[in-house]
């Protein structure tokens, strides 16, 4: 197979939780140029819809769907609507996410579980349905958006979210074991772990070119991350390139890890 046909995703269908806005936008549009249909779900529907707008405009189908992550009832009317109207499901980004910040010796049991119910058991029960689906037709792509910060701790001046790093952790375990589960089944699983980008959750800090430039010199590449840095992740781990690449956590920080 030629190098530009293993990036080819004509043909295929997928659904990216969280993909009204920010990351979850990048990452379906990313799929829907590399020739993919792709569904998008989140809370907000009116944010979906725009970005299913955006994917029609590229040629490929778009569908948009309001499920909430955190009910088991939405999670499985998700699953059953987008294999019933793509017909086969290839590609499952579980992106959606939620966090808590407050003070870590006075975390609260609500927050603790707000964050776990959408961030761990949410994407597990999906993954668990269109695994399902995968398994009867012989293959598939299941990627989970964590965190580098799940994969460290951080002091509480940057990061007063225990909860977040702690499920984005288990994420990062559970791609490793649902990727050794699934192989035989011809389902791969992998994940990428974001660093900084510059979407709505940075704007405390983009608004303000002192705050960024200080922010972007703690990175060794020097800047926040855009569209095209995860474009290019998930359009790799969910095409043929990445046939070979299972239980594998792809880190997109700009080399905060390394440091």
């Amino acid at each position: 197979m030629r190098l530009q046909e293993l990036f080819d995703l004509t043909g295929r269908n997928a659904l990216v939780t969280g993909g009204g806005r920010g990351i979850g936008r990048h990452l379906a549009l990313g799929l829907a140029e590399a020739g993919a249909n792709v569904a998008v779900a989140s809370r907000k529907i009116e944010n979906c819809q725009a970005t299913a707008v955006e994917i029609e405009r590229l040629g490929r189908r778009g569908l948009a769907i309001g499920t909430d992550l955190s009910r088991e009832d939405d999670i499985a009317a998700l699953a059953a609507q987008v294999i019933h109207e793509f017909d086969h499901v290839d590609i499952l980004v579980n992106n959606a996410g939620a966090i808590w910040g407050e003070d870590t010796l006075e975390y609260s049991i609500e927050g603790w579980d707000k964050v776990f119910n959408v961030n761990v058991r949410g994407l597990w029960l999906l993954s668990q349905a269109i695994a399902r689906h995968m398994k009867a037709i012989g293959s598939g792509s299941i990627i989970h958006i964590g965190s580098a910060s799940g994969l460290r701790g951080e002091r509480e001046e940057d990061m007063p979210a225990i909860a977040y790093n702690a499920s984005k952790g288990a994420v990062a375990t559970l791609t490793k074991d649902m990727a050794v589960k699934l192989a035989r089944y011809g389902i791969r699983v992998n994940s990428i772990a974001p660093g900084a980008f510059t979407t709505d959750m940075m704007s405390h800090i983009t608004s303000d070119p002192d705050k960024l430039d200080a922010f972007n010199a703690k990175i060794p590449l020097g800047r926040s991350a855009g569209e095209d840095d995860i474009k290019g992740a998930v359009v790799f781990l969910a095409s043929d390139a990445a046939a070979y690449v299972t239980g594998h956590t792809l880190v997109v920080d700009g080399g905060t890890l390394a440091l």
